[in-house]
């Protein structure tokens, strides 16, 4: 394997930690916190909140400083700080001090997408599919939360859960700190930076608004199905799924056949306009979203996979006009920007699902999600027609 490649292994393994050290809680919540500490599902995820605030506010100033300093160097910040967060975490023995090591983790794990994606992205022509593959093991990571995270419940107890994760993200630190320090920066790195293509003809504001937009709804579709799934399952599968190791298989194959799509979207890209693979992936959101109120067992479990397949399908595609648009000398600070757009929609996501259960159940929040997807799905088509399915297209006028 050569040093480039094994430097995109890292990324994508990181990008699997991240979302796995942030979905941990969800399936502790849900499978056996509530017991052990006598208190509600409703009433224990607010506490997750303060971490996914973290999430995406910390990742401005993660940004900024991986632009000024060093991306490469950040990483190795995420890998270690967030791995002693999840240690930190399993040692939590009230709520408060939950809440506060999930802030930590927080702050930590929103390093990762404004430095990890403008690495992956660096000094590549087509973005489509090293995108969509990192986005693979992102999703695989929230797959992999609530797999791990159950049978751990099951075998050793919900505060391993934690810890596992946070020793092995550790040793995966200090052996990044080694590759980069006897790494050079790859040549086109070095050189000098230009700006982004330019849309002749098409207003960026225009388009920077939509992104944004559909940025932050699709990230209450994307949180409020993650993060709700184990909780639903546990309801609605009945005799499928009778522990928590059983939840957690559900959910992992949920997520993992869902996190093709990003394969598919991410090679539709680099051939194909944005505009219209966004539409097509709003649309079946919608649709299927709609169609999940008051199922069941096999097809509750089917819908999940179709809605979970669109979910998934529109991640690569924010990430893909971004990086065409931004000038390689601040990338960094727009992924921040998105990021944080996506990560408060996902904290505002979290009273929002404890509300909906407590007070009407699963079946109205997907109802919400559906108008949500909806909208998504209207801001979409105003997009320009005109807008090239590749950067050099764009750089080529």
């Amino acid at each position: 394997m050569t040093r480039a490649r094994l430097h995109f292994a890292f990324l994508n393994i990181g990008h699997f930690l991240d979302h796995l050290f942030m979905l941990v809680f969800a399936s502790v919540a849900a499978l056996t916190l509530s017991h052990e500490w006598g208190m509600s599902y409703g009433e224990l995820i607010p506490y997750a909140m303060p971490g996914f605030i973290a999430f995406g506010v910390f990742a401005l100033p993660a940004g900024w400083l991986a632009d000024k300093w060093s991306r490469r160097g950040m990483m190795a910040v995420f890998f270690i700080g967030a791995g002693l967060c999840s240690i930190l975490t399993a040692l939590a023995a009230t709520p408060f001090q939950m809440g506060v090591a999930l802030f930590a983790m927080g702050v930590f794990a929103a390093i990762y997408h404004p430095v990890g994606i403008p690495l992956v992205i660096e000094g590549r022509e087509n973005t489509g599919m090293p995108i969509a593959i990192n986005g693979v093991y992102g999703n695989l990571g929230v797959a992999s939360a609530a797999l791990i995270t159950g049978y751990l419940i099951d075998n050793a107890g919900w505060r391993e859960a934690f810890v596992w994760p946070g020793l092995i993200s550790i040793g995966l630190g200090l052996a990044y700190l080694w590759l980069i320090s006897t790494t050079p920066l790859p040549a086109k790195a070095l050189e000098k930076e230009t700006d982004g293509p330019s849309y002749r003809g098409v207003p960026l504001m225009r388009i920077f608004a939509i992104i944004f937009l559909t940025t932050a709804l699709g990230g209450i579709v994307f949180q409020s199905t993650t993060f709700a799934l184990p909780k639903i399952f546990d309801e609605r599968l009945g005799a499928l799924a009778l522990s928590a190791t059983l939840v957690g298989w559900y959910v992992f194959w949920v997520f993992a056949l869902a996190a093709l799509s990003q394969l598919v979207v991410g090679y539709l890209l680099d051939r194909h306009s944005a505009r219209n693979i966004f539409i097509g992936v709003a649309a079946l959101q919608a649709t299927f979203l709609a169609i999940m109120p008051g199922l069941t067992g096999w097809a509750a479990l089917a819908v999940a996979v179709a809605f979970m397949l669109a979910v998934f399908g529109q991640i690569p595609i924010n990430d893909v006009l971004i990086g065409r648009l931004a000038s390689s000398k601040w990338r960094s600070r727009v992924f921040a920007c998105r990021y944080i757009v996506t990560f408060s929609a996902l904290a505002a996501s979290i009273p929002m699902i404890a509300w909906v259960h407590e007070n009407w159940g699963f079946d109205r929040l997907f109802g919400l999600l559906a108008g949500v997807a909806g909208l998504i799905l209207m801001a979409v088509l105003m997009l320009p027609k005109a807008m090239p399915a590749r950067a050099q297209a764009a750089a080529a006028e």
